[in-house]
């Protein structure tokens, strides 16, 4: 398979001119874009999925009471500030701060938008009430998801909001 070096352009084997930019072709360019070709499809076949964090067993055991800590609401700045060289337990950390953020800014959200139809009709600011009750557990699968994780000594990113990173 030959590729144009100046367009990258596919070429019939016994091309002399780039069929796409009229440049005239010649071996060496051939062999660049196609190395460069082969390189990219190779990045694209690799899997990019790594864990997180990579803590070592001794680390994992002392700070486990930490990483669950973590995840219990605003009770995450114990570990915040009492494990702070620790991987482990600065990930679940991390992990526990961007939840409790996400509480806080859902339950803002759910006032805000609650008061705002109740102006409209009181049966509205009802039905976003009862919506925002029935979302409202998700939080609580959250928090579960951390603690068990961190009880088995995991470093695995929340679903959703996992991938976000407020302490490095």
């Amino acid at each position: 398979m030959a590729f144009c070096g100046n367009c990258g352009a596919q070429l019939p084997e016994d091309a002399k001119f780039c069929i796409s930019c009229g440049n005239a072709v010649n071996a060496s360019s051939n062999t660049e874009a196609e190395q460069q070709y082969q390189q990219q499809q190779q990045q694209y076949a690799q899997p990019q999925y790594q864990e997180p964090v990579q803590s070592d067993e001794a680390d994992i055991s002392e700070n486990k009471a930490m990483g669950i800590l973590a995840y219990i609401s605003w009770l995450v700045l114990v570990p915040l500030f009492a494990a702070k060289e620790s991987k482990f337990a600065r990930f679940h950390t991390n992990q526990g701060l961007v939840l409790a953020i996400a509480e806080s800014a859902y339950a803002v959200t759910a006032l805000i938008v609650v008061k705002l139809f109740s102006l409209i009709a009181w049966w509205l600011g009802l039905v976003m009430t009862v919506l925002f009750w029935l979302a409202a557990p998700l939080f609580v699968v959250f928090t579960i998801l951390g603690i068990v994780n961190a009880a088995h000594g995991r470093c695995k990113e929340l679903p959703i909001i996992g991938k976000f990173r407020i302490i490095k």
